[in-house]
């Protein structure tokens, strides 16, 4: 399990919703990555990335898990921020992870005995170094979607974002960014680091297309042939990774998570679930769409 969370890999995803007449797009998603200083083959691996040559990319948080992670984050993904991109943060680019014991956790996660609906505000818990994160993302051009609207122009395309801070430890604000897509925009996305369901209805009834997250690592440690048995938030385990979609006041959202390519310092395992990064391409949607 230990040797599964170094087999990195890329997910290829098509998604059908741009509007007729748009070019197909290459968005590349990077998601927690949760580095620990000295992870050299997971810095390679990302460096790497960036031979896709994607028109933009998207970090859906949780890149840190050590306070002493922030240089080698920048480092890993300077080849990266050559491109433009956007991102939100996680739990862990503010907070510092804590020793738990990994069955335990588990455990808890299957009775829903914690993080459905979001945790409570972190009291006594290690800060990480976030702002030297921001700080070099945003030096690079990257869009910073804290609970705000960006946009990215895209081969003359207007690409208008709208993020949320993360819902795992309720720091989404919807109501600073409601009101759906940017009406002149070529094409609208919603970000968020963790999938809750109050996120992913808000983004769908206001009519945006397409919804990233990370935050689940895919279940992290799976059953073969039966799937994940946790989440991590109120999703169900059916949407734990991948392209699905999402539905709410007679709306429907395509809705990509990613597994991630990390996982906590203090658990650093994964079983039937390989870390990843995502290149998803938007294509044109079907005219009955």
């Amino acid at each position: 399990m230990g040797i599964e969370a170094r087999f990195f890999r890329l997910r290829r995803v098509t998604v059908p919703v741009l509007p007729a007449g748009m070019r197909p797009l290459r968005v590349l998603q990077v998601s927690d990555i949760h580095m620990v200083s000295g992870q050299r083959k997971k810095q390679r691996w990302l460096q790497s990335l960036a031979g896709l040559r994607p028109d933009f990319v998207i970090n859906t948080g949780d890149n840190l898990s050590d306070p002493q992670g922030v240089p080698e984050v920048l480092d890993s993904l300077d080849p990266l921020m050559s491109f433009p991109g956007a991102y939100v943060f996680g739990s862990n680019d503010y907070y510092g992870p804590t020793l738990r014991n990994p069955g335990r956790y588990l455990i808890e996660k299957m009775q829903g005995r914690h993080g459905l609906n979001g945790n409570k505000p972190v009291v006594g818990a290690v800060h990480n170094p976030w702002e030297d994160l921001r700080d070099g993302f945003d030096a690079a051009g990257w869009v910073n979607l804290t609970n705000t609207r960006g946009s990215l122009k895209i081969d003359g395309y207007d690409i208008a974002l709208t993020g949320l801070d993360d819902p795992h430890i309720k720091r989404d604000r919807y109501a600073r960014v409601a009101g759906g897509p940017v009406a002149d925009a070529d094409f609208s996305m919603g970000i968020v680091h963790a999938p809750y369901l109050r996120a992913l209805d808000a983004f769908t009834a206001d009519g945006y297309p397409l919804v990233l997250a990370g935050h689940t690592h895919g279940g992290q440690l799976c059953i073969p042939f039966y799937g994940a048995l946790v989440t991590n938030c109120d999703l169900d385990t059916d949407r734990v990774k991948g392209l699905s979609t999402h539905e709410a006041e007679g709306h429907t959202s395509y809705l990509h998570v990613s597994a991630g390519c990390g996982t906590s310092r203090y658990t650093p395992l994964r079983f039937a679930c390989p870390p990843e990064a995502t290149l998803l391409t938007l294509t044109e949607r079907s005219p009955a769409a």
